[in-house]
């Protein structure tokens, strides 16, 4: 055991350093002045952040959520902040219909597309999963299927304006956890899909860029109740993740991990499995 965790360590050690010496290329700020940028799942937590964060960079926005009134105090901070412009759609996206309606709306509001940022989600409990395949077939059509619908939407758009696709996932979709069948089953099929999208468009020799923001415990409201009682860990800031986001979709990274213990944990995930599963299982709180 001894020597594994060494090896552990050392290996660590090593990535970081790599990680530290190669430095990609630096965000531009001046480059979102302008833009034009589709957020879903605006109303509250990351996607509203996201909104502020585009508004003050000088974007052009459409936001859409399920509520009219929420999304119009949104629009109005932005438009306060800076943006260009700043338009709501009112959606919801277990309505197969309405993914492919919001794209075409902010496409013609917006005379074309820059970036279409996937972020929302729905409401799923917190819970040992009860059998319920009813609920598992509506969450992937909200948090799975909807997102495919808006991105082949918008690819045509996307490669006239050499555009991106910014997909918010979880680590939840990249190692499995107690009490989220229903969400990591939606974030699992979203990596494979857009993972999956980025080597056919590279292929092709396509102008769109896909970039995958992996993000671990956010400090969102609805988070926060969720884990209530089942996990104590650190929750990171939301205003931090939507920064994240935005420099990851605006460098065209293929992926990006916010914060930094989600790539070490993606990176390690298969090493030791039997430590991995029980270092998991003992994080929770067993709540019958």
């Amino acid at each position: 055991m001894k020597f594994y965790a060494k090896f552990f360590l050392f290996c660590s050690i090593s990535v970081a350093f790599v990680s530290f010496l190669w430095r990609g290329p630096s965000f531009n700020e001046e480059s979102l002045k302008g833009a034009r940028v589709l957020v879903t799942g605006a109303s509250t937590g990351i996607g509203e952040q996201l909104s502020y964060h585009y508004a003050r960079l000088g974007a052009q926005l459409v936001i859409t959520a399920r509520r009219a009134n929420v999304l119009e105090q949104v629009v109005n901070k932005c438009l306060e902040l800076g943006a260009q412009k700043a338009l709501f759609i009112p959606a919801d996206m277990s309505n197969p219909s309405d993914a492919e309606m919001v794209v075409q709306n902010a496409i013609e509001k917006l005379g074309g597309l820059d970036f279409l940022v996937l972020n929302h989600i729905g409401p799923s409990p917190y819970k040992m999963w009860d059998g319920d395949i009813e609920h598992i077939r509506w969450l992937l059509q909200v948090n799975f299927l909807s997102y495919a619908q808006m991105a082949k939407k918008a690819l045509p758009t996307l490669e006239k304006s050499k555009g991106s696709i910014v997909v918010v996932s979880s680590l939840l979709g990249k190692m499995c956890n107690p009490y989220a069948v229903p969400y990591a089953t939606t974030k699992f099929a979203l990596n494979g899909f857009f993972g999956t999208l980025q080597h056919e468009l590279a292929m092709q020799g396509s102008n769109v860029s896909v970039t995958i923001c992996i993000l671990g415990l956010i400090d969102t409201e609805s988070a926060m109740e969720k884990i209530k009682g089942y996990i104590n860990m650190t929750a990171y800031p939301a205003h931090d993740a939507a920064w994240h986001i935005i420099e990851a979709g605006a460098l065209r990274q293929s992926e990006s991990f916010y914060p930094f213990y989600t790539y070490y944990a993606t990176l390690f995930r298969d090493w030791f499995p039997y430590y991995r599963d029980l270092a998991i299982r003992n994080s929770y709180t067993y709540n019958p």
